[in-house]
């Protein structure tokens, strides 16, 4: 096998704008085919050349050809279908949060290994070049003893009424939607998991879910960190990590596709200020690297067990909201 035969379960806005032209893109994958329950799977093919439209999940799955499924389905019918996919031998690339729990990503897991599936969360962000860049900074000692790590992920959410992000049954909340993004940074950044989180949260008493949250995580080695989420601030995609000699600013982590691919890494120390830009496909590298995974064989750089101890965190972040208390992660 040299070309990844994909299928594509739901014709969300993410895969018609991000993942069917970033698999069109890519130079180890194919679309073969879509399919949706919402009667649309035909045109979103028409649109793109994609071979084959189903009208219900379950089909494009029994077809034989079809390596992995993508699925873009609303945060609380990841388990169900990645667990269906798994048992038809199909490998998965799934948008996060990969479930809602982490006892549910546990059940993917075992599936995953049983049917010997490749499964990976999709954060596309991990894969950009900048973070790297990043990890080398910090790993050259250009900013000293890592001290505080500070991260923002926000945007205004002007329509909330039939907002999937706005109902707490289908795993609504600023948590699973966009804090779930500074929680894996800061701890990818930091190659550690948290000891504990207190979260400060805003509450939206029509729906029930938080719209705006600050967390304070505290890290071994009394490393601090802080970082919040909103659905009703301007749209802000950052993170910063401060040492005892300098500072580094990310100011486009999470959505460099928007400048185009082109990452932004800015390093200070001692009054002087150097600005790198770093430019990723980073959907492209997303598909090519689990494309790759598939053919070869090899493991993903973002495995199983991470998406389990992000989603840990999260728990912990919801946990401390509802009792208002510090939380100790486990």
């Amino acid at each position: 096998m040299n070309m990844v035969k994909w299928g594509i379960l739901s014709t969300a806005d993410i895969a018609q704008t991000q993942l069917i032209p970033a698999i069109r893109r890519s130079k180890n994958a194919e679309v073969a085919a879509i399919a949706s329950v919402s009667g649309n799977a035909s045109k979103a093919a028409w649109k793109f050349g994609i071979p084959k439209y189903y009208n219900s999940y379950d089909e494009l799955l029994n077809v034989p050809e079809i390596d992995a499924v993508y699925i873009p389905l609303p945060n609380h019918l990841h388990k169900k279908w990645a667990i269906k996919a798994a048992n038809k031998g199909k490998h998965i690339l799934c948008e996060k949060p990969a479930a809602l729990t982490s006892d549910d990503m546990k059940e993917i897991e075992r599936s995953c290994t049983e049917n010997g599936v490749h499964f990976m969360e999709g954060f596309m962000y991990y894969f950009h070049s900048q973070h790297e860049r990043v990890k080398e900074i910090i790993g050259g000692g250009d900013i000293g003893d890592v001290k505080f790590v500070r991260s923002s992920f926000s945007f205004p959410l002007t329509d909330k009424k039939d907002n999937i992000r706005m109902d707490a049954a289908k795993g609504g909340g600023t948590f699973y939607d966009i804090g779930c993004y500074s929680i894996h940074s800061i701890r990818h950044l930091l190659n550690s998991e948290p000891l504990s989180v207190h979260v400060y949260a805003k509450r939206d008493p029509e729906y029930g879910v938080e719209t705006d949250a600050v967390t304070y995580m505290a890290f071994p080695d009394n490393i601090m960190t802080v970082f919040d989420n909103s659905f009703e601030s301007a749209f802000r995609q950052e993170y910063e990590v401060v040492g005892t000699k300098g500072r580094i600013m990310v100011p486009r982590a999470y959505r460099p596709d928007l400048n185009g691919g082109d990452g932004l890494v800015i390093f200070e120390k001692d009054g002087v200020r150097r600005e790198e830009t770093i430019n990723e496909d980073q959907y492209r590298a997303e598909v090519e690297h689990f494309s790759e995974a598939i053919i070869s064989g090899t493991k993903t750089v973002h495995t199983m067990q991470n998406s389990i101890n992000n989603l840990k965190v999260i728990e912990a972040c919801l946990e401390s909201i509802q009792t208002g208390e510090k939380t100790i992660c486990e």
